[in-house]
């Protein structure tokens, strides 16, 4: 076995890790980077493309993002559409796309919630557009169209018509990579089919051992999903930690969206809303999704991950009553029976078309298709020591060199900004210089093709 020294190691090459491996390689001063994936391409589980909602959130149509979050996750987003759109003109068409988005309140209530959301939003997000029916229907006929005749429904929607929404993540991931390994000056190596076996300290640095090599690290970032909580606990890091991941399902319909169309999310539940895209391996058609079913892995369609999950899961009393919270709740409990109705055959269908109708109500059950392998794991923490679900991403630093990073969504969105805070880190431990100058640049009000 042969060892290599590095400067910094990134282990798991989703687009997380890809964003951190082209920022070290072009905004440090560092010499030496590496990327560890098990897999023997980037980008084959959450990021892949079919695995997630390719969407780029940036706050204004997700109303569960109060508006401090949608600030923040809007400048990461700003990055990652100002990094793709500098790409060369034949990957950058491959990577990112532009689709009209809105969020659609559906009835009274909803709908009064959508305009106020308008009125606080509005001064931040320029581009956002208040429609009511009427304006609705010119951009998304499908959504006010019932029979031949207006849905009864009142409506009101907040519209994005020209801005990048949608990302081929997988994509991204590659494109990253591979500008990477192209900064001159610098080894930026990708060590592709190579599971990480452990990572032990070894005096002020890390030994990485993999199948083939043994690495030394000066610094180490996992940015493996819910494989970074395995090798922390592995390493008696993160303790505090469990983990609930949630399974996505899609279907495939005909056509019947131009755009992205949300929902309004229900606050009593800490999972995504439903929503209908263009699916950009799709065209032609439109997905709509996801699901949200626990499942016992850490990464889907691969059952090998059970045993991983157990490890993670350190099922305890503090654990058992975040879970049991969670399920006292009528509406959370509600949904997850329902979730787990989606996967009964023959019933599956009929109830998801009901979900589906709220965003398309003219649907019927023979335009539904189940889109198979299509979808990711979300795999949310709990927090043992507050007892409580931890929504969106999550980093465990314990310092010392060592990050664990778990990014389930909006994370692919914020895949640059992450990079920017483990630059920071990576920055004070081992003195080296970054140039924040990319990162800090003011955001412009359109970015042209």
């Amino acid at each position: 076995m042969t060892e290599q020294v590095y400067d910094v190691v990134v282990v798991g090459g989703g687009v997380a890790g890809a964003a951190l491996l082209y920022s070290l390689a072009t905004f440090t001063d560092l010499k030496r980077v590496a990327l560890i994936e098990k897999y023997s391409q980037v980008a084959t589980v959450n990021s892949k493309s079919t695995n997630n909602s390719q969407t780029i959130h940036c706050g204004d149509i997700e109303t569960n993002y109060s508006l401090e979050k949608a600030l923040k996750v809007r400048r990461s987003a700003d990055m990652l559409v100002r990094y793709a759109t500098q790409l060369p003109p034949a990957i950058r068409d491959r990577v990112i796309y532009r689709y009209p988005k809105m969020v659609v309140g559906v009835g009274s209530q909803e709908s009064d919630l959508v305009r106020q959301r308008y009125e606080n939003f509005k001064p931040h997000f320029q581009n956002m557009q208040l429609l009511e029916k009427a304006q609705i229907a010119e951009l998304e006929p499908n959504v006010v169209q019932l029979n031949g005749q207006e849905r009864p429904e009142e409506l009101a929607a907040i519209a994005i018509q020209n801005e990048y929404t949608a990302v081929n993540y997988g994509a991204l991931a590659q494109a990253m990579v591979k500008q990477a390994q192209e900064v001159s000056g610098k080894t930026v190596d990708l060590r592709l089919g190579n599971p990480v076996q452990s990572i032990e300290p070894v005096g002020e640095n890390y030994r990485i051992t993999t199948a083939d090599a043994t690495i030394t690290a000066r610094f180490v970032v996992v940015s493996a999903g819910g494989h970074s909580l395995l090798f922390a606990h592995r390493m008696g890091i993160g303790l505090e930690y469990s983990c609930l991941p949630i399974a996505g399902n899609f279907y495939y319909t005909p056509q019947v969206l131009n755009g992205k169309v949300y929902t309004v999310q229900n606050d009593k539940l800490p999972f995504a809303a439903i929503h209908g895209d263009p699916d950009v391996t799709m065209p032609g058609k439109t997905r709509f999704g996801p699901t949200a079913l626990p499942l016992p892995l850490l990464e889907r369609y691969n059952l090998q991950t059970f045993v991983d999950y157990l490890e993670v899961l350190r099922l305890d009393r503090s654990v058992s009553g975040v879970l049991w919270d969670l399920f006292k709740v009528r509406d959370i409990r509600n949904y997850i029976f329902k979730n787990f109705a989606f996967e009964i055959p023959v019933v599956n269908r009929r109830l998801f078309l009901k979900d589906a109708q709220k965003i398309v109500p003219s649907l019927r059950l023979s335009d539904l298709e189940f889109a198979n392998e299509v979808g990711g794991i979300r795999p949310q923490l709990i927090d043992k020591t507050q007892g409580k679900l931890i929504l969106g991403q999550a980093e465990i630093d314990p310092g010392g060199g060592i990050r664990f990073n778990v990014t389930p969504s909006p994370g692919a969105t914020t895949c640059l900004g992450n990079a920017e805070t483990d630059l920071l880190r990576i920055q004070q431990h081992l003195g080296c210089t970054v140039d924040r100058t990319w990162f800090n640049a003011d955001r412009a009000a359109e970015i042209e093709v």
